[in-house]
């Protein structure tokens, strides 16, 4: 079966330019889709204010065990940082806030490598993903604890 792997290109009459996959454009195209969806997510939590009640459903950890989840306090944090208030970002949720700052340098790095034309996967090597199961894990251990207390929403 030839050219079953080979890659598509069109070029335009008018100006030669290509378009698909290989153009920077196409090479583009998603990551710039991403960060309208995460753009628009964190428009509709900063105009959307979750600590009033009734907008946004309860954590069902924390409804039905009491125990605060990693995630607890996500969208306070994340409307806090839409408003520009760190300080209130941090109190809600820092491990949130690591996360939001790691999702932009991650998606960064994601633009330049397609705008270069280099392959945009990123590994992580697994000391890293166990690196941050732990972060995880301890983060949610110690605000559950009595002298956590700091680490609550």
């Amino acid at each position: 079966m030839r050219g079953v792997n080979a890659e598509t290109r069109r070029v335009t009459p008018s100006t030669g330019a290509r378009t698909g996959a290989g153009s920077l454009l196409g090479r583009v195209a998603l990551p710039a889709g991403v960060l309208g969806a995460v753009a628009g997510a964190f428009a509709y939590v900063g105009a959307v204010d979750p600590n009033q009640p009734g907008h946004y459903p309860v954590c069902p950890l924390l409804r039905l065990t009491g125990l605060y989840c990693p995630g607890c306090g996500g969208l306070r944090a994340a409307h806090a940082f839409v408003r520009g208030d760190l300080g209130a970002a941090l109190t809600d949720n820092a491990l949130a806030v690591l996360i939001f700052l790691a999702f932009a340098v991650g998606w960064a790095v994601w633009v330049v490598r397609a705008v270069r034309g280099r392959p945009t996967r990123i590994e992580l090597p697994p000391v890293a993903l166990w690196s941050l199961g732990a972060l995880v894990l301890v983060f949610t251990v110690v605000r559950n604890l009595p002298f956590g207390g700091w680490l609550h929403p």
